[in-house]
């Protein structure tokens, strides 16, 4: 009678390493973020009453308070246009340079690489961009805003070494069958790095929608205020009102985070493939 060993499978410490490491990371996001929707559900007295105890009844009037208490339909408005103008802008122009420089098209293209990627460990020229805007007129003024962030060395990098991921006889059969530079980057390459682009433009938007800083130095005027800058506005008044005040930073959230979560498998490739070369 033949008896049947049963091998034990070793137990995979590495994997399980990596679970736990990653139920961590998200416990240490996902937790400030489940307290503030908590937080945004209560009503004040019961707020005051337990702060961190779960919601017993769904107060969604205060949703409606910071909408309307926090002029959130100026700002989100402004902030829209900030967002969406700046990015087109910065999408356009990054293409257009990204493709001459990563083949090597133009006299100078590392040299532009390298100062671009050098760009990124340096702080921000605050005080030289401050008295440029002064002197061209553009303090205050929601163009000059707009164009503060037309230059993003992170997202041109990328595109940079996406591009290089595609072969480069493709250039050459499309300047065989006589495809011009304007038509070969807008109908051939862009379809091509659609993953970069989305990336770029999401990280972008992310950069533009959440900046705090630049409103605070470049627009004096209430009526350019970005949702941010609204928020500083809010807090000062309505600062004692926590639910109230956590369904403001709720509403602020939670388009990009959307926007974010639908566009994820785009971001997630565009990096990966723009990681393959440099």
């Amino acid at each position: 009678m033949s008896t049947i060993t049963k091998t034990r499978r070793p137990i995979k410490w590495g994997k399980i390493l990596s679970y736990a490491v990653l139920i961590i990371f998200a416990i240490i996001y996902a937790g400030p973020l489940l307290m503030l929707i908590n937080t945004s559900l209560k009503t004040l007295p019961e707020f005051m009453k337990s702060a961190t105890s779960p919601v017993t009844s769904f107060n969604f009037e205060n949703f409606v308070d910071a909408w309307q208490k926090a002029n959130f339909p100026r700002y989100l408005t402004n902030t829209v246009i900030y967002t969406v103008s700046a990015t087109l802008v910065y999408i356009v122009t990054a293409i257009f340079l990204a493709f001459p420089v990563s083949r090597g098209y133009i006299k100078g293209a590392k040299i532009i690489l390298s100062l671009f990627i050098i760009a990124l460990f340096l702080p921000p020229a605050l005080i030289p961009q401050f008295q440029l805007m002064l002197r061209l007129g553009l303090y205050n003024n929601p163009i000059g805003y707009i164009l503060l962030f037309t230059i993003n060395p992170i997202g041109f990098t990328i595109l940079v070494n996406y591009i290089k991921t595609i072969p480069i006889e493709l250039d050459e059969a499309a300047a065989l069958d006589g495809c011009g530079y304007f038509r070969y980057v807008t109908m051939i390459l862009f379809p091509l790095i659609r993953p970069a682009v989305a990336t770029v433009a999401v990280l972008h938007a992310i950069g533009i929608w959440n900046e705090l800083i630049l409103p605070t130095i470049y627009l004096t005027n209430q009526d350019y205020y970005p949702i941010t800058r609204g928020m500083i506005v809010f807090q000062g008044v309505y600062g004692s009102n926590w639910p109230t005040l956590a369904a403001a930073v709720l509403i602020m959230t939670l388009p990009m985070l959307l926007i974010f979560l639908l566009m994820q498998r785009y971001i997630i490739s565009g990096l990966t493939a723009g990681a393959v070369k440099g």
